[in-house]
């Protein structure tokens, strides 16, 4: 059973943290808890570079800890960290050992471990919110990056035909499964993967990963939706609007809004 890594930066402000979970995400990192001055980064001993960590920090000149945690013991923390999440009246976003919401539209139960998406993070609660504005029924979708798979699940419920959920970390795939299973879902693919299917057309592709992987990956994605299809986009901060939407000009992709949290950014393009 593998070791985890925590690091902590304590005293920052929340534009740091907003920062810093951009940045770690591209190194890797596989969850984070998010409090008041301070923010908490985990991610598989084995994949850890301190190197890069250092480099980050100094350039941010900030400081932080770092400790060592066994994998049985995360998952305690995170479980009694975990509360639900209720997007609007539209959807609850639950552990199983929560009281259910009597007042969402849809209620999502996942088991809470260190994929990305609980509903917690903006990027995932704006990507949910956008959802609400969208037609699924019989639509073919692509989560592309799926973490807890809790979009992929949403996409189903809200009438989606057919769904293929890809991640490149195992530990997501495995939870995504997890929490596939545990809420019913009967028509989501969910592949480790890492490479955009070039075999296939989607109505609708949702993804919520980070600026470098989206614009690497901007004209697959283009060339994989359907006409007049959506694109769903988050996991970018409020200063990467200006590139997302000007690559998204060069592949006439047409911006049909953007929406913001906490610093951080949605847009939906359309074919």
């Amino acid at each position: 059973m593998s070791n985890y890594i925590q690091i902590q930066f304590q005293n920052i402000t929340t534009e740091q943290s907003e920062m810093l979970v951009a940045e770690l995400s591209e190194l890797n990192f596989e969850g984070f808890e998010e409090e008041e001055n301070s923010l908490k980064a985990f991610m598989q001993e084995k994949d850890f570079d301190e190197a890069e960590l250092n480099r980050i920090a100094s350039q941010h000149k900030l400081i932080f800890q770092k400790s060592i945690i066994e994998e049985t013991n995360w998952n305690q923390v995170w479980e009694s960290n975990f509360e639900p999440v209720v997007v609007d009246d539209f959807v609850s976003v639950r552990a199983e050992f929560h009281t259910p919401e009597k007042n969402a539209e849809h209620e999502i139960i996942i088991t809470p471990k260190m994929s990305f998406g609980t509903g917690h993070h903006a990027t995932t609660y704006m990507m949910i919110q956008q959802m609400r504005s969208i037609d699924f029924k019989n639509k073919k979708v692509f989560d592309f990056g799926t973490g807890t798979g809790v979009l992929a699940i949403l996409a189903e419920k809200l009438g989606a035909e057919n769904i293929l959920a890809t991640d490149n970390d195992e530990w997501s795939i495995n939870n995504a499964t997890e929490n596939v299973a545990g809420n019913n879902c009967h028509k989501i693919d969910i592949r480790l993967s890492s490479v955009i299917p070039i075999d296939d057309k989607f109505d609708i592709i949702l993804a919520n990963i980070n600026k470098n992987v989206i614009l690497e990956n901007l004209s697959t994605l283009k060339n994989q939706l359907s006409p007049m299809g959506i694109l769903l986009l988050s996991g970018l901060l409020i200063e990467d609007k200006g590139d997302i939407v000007t690559a998204a000009e060069k592949f006439e992709l047409k911006v049909f809004n953007i929406i913001e949290r906490n610093n951080w950014l949605s847009i939906r393009l359309k074919n």
